[in-house]
């Protein structure tokens, strides 16, 4: 530090993130960032506001904003000037929409190559010899190889793990328990991109284990995903279970996130959840962060939260105080969810325990 200001060097060396001094100068002349005192020796010298400044723009530009709306975003502007930037934004998130879509044609194509077990590579060979040979590529044309890559699958059941071994990122430095974990979760979406957003925290792993080893009680948010868990299993370890919203009508989040509001039974039922119970919530978002609200209030102490719920503000603004709650948790960041994905998560845990008593390779991951 010189004086009472920051180096250049020493700005971006407290902000982290791969900041470098020509990037804050390029945010300089993008206008930014403002410009600096000068000290005697014509050096550029920073405040903490403009460590701050700094820091905001990496957090802003790490969620993905393009650097012409960060400076909008960062200047407290008139509210007719406001809508001009949201429908700016909107038109960002459709075009990225768009760019994703695009990506996932690819993805799926990908898949549809590299996911092919032992009993179809013969074919697979074939058909990636002609793709080199084939000059244009016409729908019509593409169409007719994908039939001869899939001539073979009638001969033989899918292979699974076989298909999901070439397609799943590294997970070497996983337990076996968390691959297996996150493997079904894959299958039960059939998105392997799903594993990028799976979070687990605070020993997430060996708290469930332990609690349904004693026979803790299984809550979860409706009945939906009550009726995609394996009840057989969990009375094989004395865990019984309990739907917070009881209304077996409910087929959808904004089904269950109405009845959140409307039907207030479900309060009581939260605040006497047994200590060291599991939570499953795969629908509405409300749910979770009640849950949170309770755990902070420390009226309940779950040993595990599975926290899936679907939705667009609520659910990912959920998901991330459960993550903050310093309770074991699993999760998927976003909007990504389900009640499907919530009981498989819970399928899985039971499973493995069930399976895998005595593992305890979850522990030196």
């Amino acid at each position: 530090m010189i004086g009472q200001g920051f180096t250049i060097k020493e700005l971006t060396d407290s902000v982290g993130s791969d900041i470098t001094p020509r990037m804050v100068r390029h945010y300089h002349q993008l206008g930014l960032m403002p410009q600096p005192m000068r000290s005697p020796g014509n050096y550029r010298l920073y405040s903490d506001q403009d460590v701050q400044r700094l820091q905001r723009i990496v957090a802003l530009k790490q969620q993905g904003f393009q650097l012409s709306h960060i400076h909008k975003l960062l200047e407290a502007e008139p509210e007719a000037e406001q809508a001009t930037l949201m429908a700016q934004l909107q038109q960002q998130y459709r075009t990225i929409i768009q760019q994703i879509a695009q990506l996932r044609q690819t993805a799926s194509a990908l898949e549809g190559l590299l996911g092919r077990d032992r009993h179809c590579q013969t074919t697979q060979a074939e058909v990636l010899a002609q793709l080199k040979l084939l000059e244009v590529e016409t729908q019509t044309g593409l169409e007719k190889l994908w039939c001869g890559l899939d001539a073979e699958v009638h001969a033989h059941p899918e292979a699974f793990q076989e298909s999901l071994q070439r397609l799943l990122p590294d997970l070497s430095d996983r337990s076996e328990i968390e691959v297996d974990l996150l493997s079904k979760l894959v299958l039960a979406c059939g998105d392997v991109s799903l594993v990028s957003f799976v979070r687990l925290g605070n020993q997430a792993l060996a708290s469930s284990r332990n609690a349904f080893k004693s026979g803790c009680q299984v809550v979860v948010d409706v009945p939906m995903v009550s009726g995609a868990i394996d009840q057989t299993r969990l009375a094989h370890l004395g865990c019984a279970m309990q739907t917070l919203i009881d209304n077996p009508h409910i087929t959808s989040a904004a089904e269950a996130e109405q009845a959140f509001w409307q039907n207030h039974a479900w309060k009581d039922r939260l605040q006497h959840l047994s200590t060291g119970c599991v939570i499953a919530i795969g629908y509405a978002p409300s749910v979770l962060l009640a849950v949170c609200e309770a755990i902070h209030q420390r009226i309940i102490q779950p040993a595990l939260v599975i926290g899936m719920p679907i939705g667009f503000s609520h659910a990912p603004a959920a998901k991330r105080k459960l993550m903050q709650s310093g309770i074991p948790f699993i999760t998927v960041e976003g909007t990504l969810g389900g009640g499907l994905l919530a009981a498989t998560a819970l399928n899985a845990l039971v499973e493995s325990l069930i399976e895998k008593p005595d593992c305890h390779c979850y522990l030196s991951k």
